[in-house]
C-alpha cells in the first residue's frame, strides 16, 4: 500500500519525506527540486511490540511497514500538461492515499510558488486539478457509456451516476466529499478518481506555534477546509521534526519534553496514514520473533493467516487469538489461557487491529 506526499512546491514535502524515511531524498528551496518520484518503506510506531518484545525477549522485534512517495510539487495547469503536471498526475494514480503538506508558516527567506502564504488556496489549487483530471476521465467513460446504451439499457444505471459524479466535480467538489449509496461507490471506486482517495492534511507550523497549533490561523482555516470533506489534519513543525529523526532514542526524548509534546508529529503521521489506508495489525509473539502483520481492516482469519504463508491459509485449522490488552494485563500466554481468555476462532473470524494469534494449520 502507497501513500503520496503531495503539495505545491517548498512547502516541506521532501524534507518530511526525509525525516520519515531518513531515505535522503534531494531538499533544495526551489520549485521541482523533486521530479521523479522518491520511495521509502516505513516502519509504523507500535508501543504494543516493545511490551511483547520484554516479556518473550525474541532474537528479532519486525513492526509492519508502509511505502511513502515523495511526489514533484504541483503547479496551476497541471492538468493540461504545465510544470510537471503530466508526472504529478501519473504518479498520483499510482498511490492508495493522499498526504498533502500545507505551508502553516511566514518566512521570507522561503519563496512561496503563489507569492503569499495562503493555504486554503494552495489545498484549492491541487484539487482543482484533481477535479480537472477527473472530469476528463468521467466524460470519457460517459461518452463510452452512453454508446454502449443504444444495445444494452443497464447502462442507464452507470450513465445516471457518472452524471452524478460529473455535476459535483464541475460545482468543485471533490468525490471523497460525497456520500454516495453502496452501490454507487462500487462503480466510482472502478474509475479510480483522484479526488476520491482519501486525504490526511499535513498543516507545516513554524516552531513557535507547535505547542499551541490551533491559535495559528492557517491551521483553523486548514481545519475548517478539511472538516468540510471529512478528512483529519496533523500540524507539525517539519524543521523540528527534521532535527528530531536525526535523534537517538534518549535524546529524541528529551526534545520532546523540551518542547512540551508527547509524541512526534511524524509518529502521529505514520500512524494515521496507515489507519488512512484502511490498514490494522494483528501480532505473532515467541522467542525468534515478535512481530505485526499488516492487513486491511475486516479481513478473516484465513486471510490472514497467508500473510505469514500461503500454506497457512490453505490448511488453515482455527486461529488461537488472545487480545493484546488481555495478554498484558495477565503478564503470560499461561495466565491468560487458565482465565479463558484465548479463544479458537475460525474460517469467519473477522480480524481485530492487536489481536494476538496462533494458527493452526494442516497440509
Amino acid at each position: 500500500m502507497k501513500l503520496g506526499i503531495v503539495g505545491l512546491p517548498n512547502v516541506g514535502k521532501s524534507t518530511l519525506f526525509n525525516s520519515i524515511t531518513k531515505a535522503g531524498a534531494e531538499c533544495a528551496n526551489y520549485p521541482f527540486c523533486t521530479i521523479e518520484p522518491n520511495i521509502g518503506m516505513v516502519s509504523v510506531p507500535d508501543e504494543r511490540l516493545e511490551k511483547l518484545a520484554s516479556m518473550y525477549n525474541p532474537q528479532k522485534v519486525t513492526p509492519a511497514v508502509i511505502e511513502f512517495v515523495d511526489i514533484a510539487g504541483l503547479v496551476k495547469g497541471a492538468s493540461q500538461g504545465e510544470g510537471l503536471g503530466n508526472k504529478f498526475l501519473s504518479h498520483i494514480r499510482e498511490v492508495d492515499a493522499i498526504c498533502e503538506v500545507v505551508r502553516c508558516f511566514e518566512d521570507a527567506n522561503v519563496v512561496h510558488v503563489d507569492g503569499s502564504v495562503n493555504p486554503v488556496r494552495d489545498i484549492e489549487t491541487i484539487n482543482l486539478e484533481l477535479i480537472f483530471a477527473d472530469i476528463e476521465t468521467v466524460n470519457k467513460r460517459l461518452e463510452k457509456a452512453k454508446k454502449n446504451l443504444k444495445a444494452d439499457k443497464k447502462f442507464q444505471e452507470e450513465i445516471d451516476v457518472l452524471e452524478k459524479v460529473k455535476e459535483n466535480l464541475e460545482s468543485g467538489i471533490s468525490i471523497r466529499s460525497v456520500d454516495f449509496k453502496e452501490e454507487e461507490k462500487m462503480l466510482i471506486k472502478d474509475m479510480f478518481l483522484l479526488t476520491s482517495k482519501p486525504i490526511l492534511y499535513i498543516a507545516n507550523v513554524d516552531e513557535n506555534d507547535l505547542e499551541n497549533p490551533d491559535n495559528n490561523i492557517f491551521v483553523k482555516q486548514v481545519k475548517e477546509y478539511a472538516n468540510n470533506e471529512h478528512s483529519e489534519v496533523i500540524p507539525l513543525c517539519i524543521k523540528i521534526e527534521e532535527e528530531l529523526s536525526g535523534l537517538e532514542k534518549e535524546d529524541k526524548k528529551e526534545m520532546l519534553e523540551a518542547l512540551g509534546i508527547e509524541e512526534s508529529g511524524l509518529d502521529k503521521v505514520i500512524k494515521k496514514s496507515y489507519d488512512l489506508l484502511g490498514l490494522m495489525s494483528f501480532l505473532t509473539a515467541g522467542e525468534p520473533e515478535v512481530r505485526a502483520w499488516t492487513i486491511k481492516k475486516g479481513t478473516k482469519a484465513p486471510e490472514a493467516a497467508g500473510k505469514i504463508h500461503s500454506d497457512i491459509q490453505r490448511g488453515f485449522i482455527r486461529a488461537e487469538v488472545v487480545s493484546y490488552d488481555d495478554l498484558i494485563r495477565e503478564g503470560s500466554m499461561l495466565s491468560a489461557k487458565e482465565k479463558g481468555l484465548v479463544r479458537s476462532e475460525g474460517k469467519e473470524y473477522i480480524m481485530q487491529d492487536g489481536d494476538i494469534v496462533l494458527f493452526k494449520f494442516n497440509v
